[in-house]
């Protein structure tokens, strides 16, 4: 995906070295194993800001390293976003249910003060777990159900 035309648009395992001039940023947080190409569409739609997405095209499963290395990316990269976007999307609860999302998701929702936007698609095998889980955690909080109103929030949560 990196020859899309978003700036600045930073995909793992590239580190961003953040400008003074750079518009606010986007961590793509969800589905990646055994999940559609969301992100994507999520970066197009958001391609006026800086978007930080973990989904690479080459990750060789094969080298010892590639795991850590990513998780390290990851943990940079969600601290440093202005906001988080997480999106559960439909999947096979045989295969997955996105369990390093789930975990992302809940230490972000319990970090006063750190803006993150939620949704769930309704083929989501835990969507229910995840609108009650986030609504103990932060009443009120909407759990969209579509990507296109997820992206609409973290717009609207980097003030945009």
């Amino acid at each position: 995906m990196a020859d899309m035309t978003v700036s600045p648009y930073v995909e793992a395992p590239r580190y961003h070295e953040p400008r003074p001039d750079d518009p606010p940023s986007v961590f793509l947080a969800g589905g990646i194993s055994h999940c559609p190409d969301w992100q994507r569409e999520a970066a197009q739609a958001l391609r006026d800001l800086t978007v930080f997405n973990p989904r690479r095209a080459g990750f060789d499963v094969r080298d010892p390293t590639a795991t850590e290395v990513q998780i390290a990316w990851e943990f940079h990269h969600l601290r440093a976003a202005d906001v988080t976007l997480f999106w559960f999307p439909a999947c096979d609860p045989a295969v997955t249910v996105q369990p390093i999302t789930l975990y992302e998701l809940g230490a972000a929702a319990a970090t006063p003060g750190r803006r993150i936007a939620v949704g769930a698609d309704p083929g989501y095998p835990r969507a229910a777990d995840v609108r009650i889980q986030l609504g103990h955690v932060r009443p009120g909080s909407t759990v969209h159900d579509t990507l296109a109103a997820t992206v609409a929030a973290a717009r609207r949560a980097v003030g945009g």
